[in-house]
């Protein structure tokens, strides 16, 4: 007998493809699914969590049987559309969100990143892939402003004081990396990495075999819990199992969980034609976040037609859940303004690809996690840093079903519950107040 039935009331509509996933070659999806099948676990998303907690059950129980499913290609979805920084350190080292003194704080968020990063390094070096994907190089941070060095020493500061590796660029040493005047000052850290997102969760996808399987182009239309466990419905067949894990980060609202308490943020990026290298000086690959937060981050990377800049900016509040042909376009002509002012003297190169990605916040910055119903679970709401945050939920996530105890787990089962949101009305107004003016406050950053 039915207890409880959640219908999806939308499904994902990424709109625009993303660069990440125009600049690599074609790929055979995996079929959709096309009977009714049984399993011991169902995850509805493939991206960064999804994916995590798959290979993490894997890990933990080789016999379990997991199925995922995804309303989409791999590499569609928002995973393949971010800026493509697994970073290890947070932004801003004087707040955090979980919750407790500033330190423990910091020490929570590192773990949490530091965790992500080497669930991709084992990846990587068990299944060879090259530094176009998984590249551990570091990253820096940029200013534009004097400001903005003023941020940069006060970070470097902090990050000493923390014992954290470092280094502080002048403008020369910042302009013989980028091959531009145009900045006043770095930072650089060790330990953050540079992936090409899209290939990366496609060659996660690519591994899996009996006993996960997985199934794209097949969303789930609702999820029914009974005595025996768990229906997910699909346009051409169900899953039963015992546990369903809900990743699809802002899409959980889609089912009602999480309802009133998820705000809904798209971010924008442009990425140009092909250069002739010899055209800009500097290395030839690097990334770089802004000195202010809401800023604009930019990466440099070589293919085989050429080297080019991608340029990240602009965050706009869609309860949608879909960006508007309005928004992209003016997205994309912020972006022109500030590649111009970045890099004058290659004012002329034009922008291949753009492209827009969701992220969920919520007001208190807490995950959706843990267990939503009997038998529904969910590793949801980012809350940005998506690389890091949303591998290290689904690790977090498959954890506790299986009664494994790690510190990560521990971080995770810790957290409050994501805040109840404002009636809509004053929601839609304060979001959209807030993002424009901390955009504001970036500046030329």
């Amino acid at each position: 007998m039915i207890k409880k039935r959640f219908h999806a009331r939308r499904l994902p509509n990424h709109g625009a493809q993303s660069g990440w996933t125009a600049l690599l070659p074609p790929r055979t999806p995996q079929p959709a699914l096309d009977a009714n099948i049984n399993s011991d676990v169902v995850i509805i998303g493939a991206g960064f969590a999804g994916l995590a907690a798959a290979v993490r059950l894997a890990d933990l129980d080789p016999k379990l049987s997991v199925v995922v499913i995804d309303a989409d290609v791999v590499g569609n979805g928002a995973s393949g559309r971010n800026s493509g920084f697994l970073i290890d350190l947070p932004h801003d080292i004087a707040s955090g969100n979980f919750g407790v003194d500033a330190a423990a704080k910091n020490r929570s968020e590192i773990l949490v990143a530091r965790t992500a990063i080497q669930h991709y390094a084992r990846m990587t070096q068990e299944h060879g892939w090259d530094k176009d994907i998984f590249d551990p190089s570091g990253k820096y941070s940029v200013a534009m402003t004097e400001a903005g060095t003023e941020h940069l020493a006060l970070y470097s500061s902090q990050l000493q004081s923390m014992g954290e590796s470092h280094k502080l660029l002048d403008v020369a040493e910042i302009e013989d990396l980028t091959g531009t005047r145009s900045f006043r000052s770095g930072l650089f850290t060790p330990g953050a990495v540079m992936v090409q997102p899209a290939a990366m969760v496609r060659a996660i996808a690519d591994l899996f075999q009996e006993p996960v399987r997985l199934f794209e182009q097949t969303p789930a239309l609702s999820i029914e819990t009974s005595s025996t466990g768990c229906t997910v419905k699909t346009p051409k067949g169900r899953v039963s199992a015992a546990r369903v894990i809900l990743a699809t980060n802002g899409h959980a609202e889609s089912f009602g969980f999480g309802s009133g308490e998820l705000l809904h943020v798209f971010t924008y990026a442009s990425l140009t034609e092909p250069f002739m290298p010899s055209t800009l000086g500097g290395s030839r690959k690097w990334g770089a976040t802004p000195a202010a937060p809401m800023g604009t981050t930019i990466r440099r990377i070589n293919e085989a037609d050429g080297d080019r800049l991608l340029i990240r900016s602009r965050y706009t509040y869609n309860p949608n859940i879909e960006a508007s042909p309005g928004s992209m376009k003016r997205a994309g002509a912020l972006h022109d303004r500030k590649f111009a002012d970045r890099f004058p003297d290659h004012r002329h190169l034009k922008m291949q690809y753009r492209w827009a990605g969701a992220m969920a916040l919520t007001r208190n910055s807490v995950p959706l996690f843990g267990q939503l119903e009997e038998g529904i679970y969910a590793a949801c709401a980012c809350n940005g840093i998506g690389g890091t945050k949303a591998t290290s939920a689904g690790i977090a996530i498959a954890e506790l079903l299986v009664g494994h105890r790690s510190p990560l787990g521990e971080i995770f089962s810790a957290f409050d519950k994501p805040q109840t949101l404002p009636p809509r009305p004053l929601t839609d107004v304060g979001a959209r107040l807030n993002l424009a003016y901390r955009e504001w406050r970036a500046g030329r950053e």
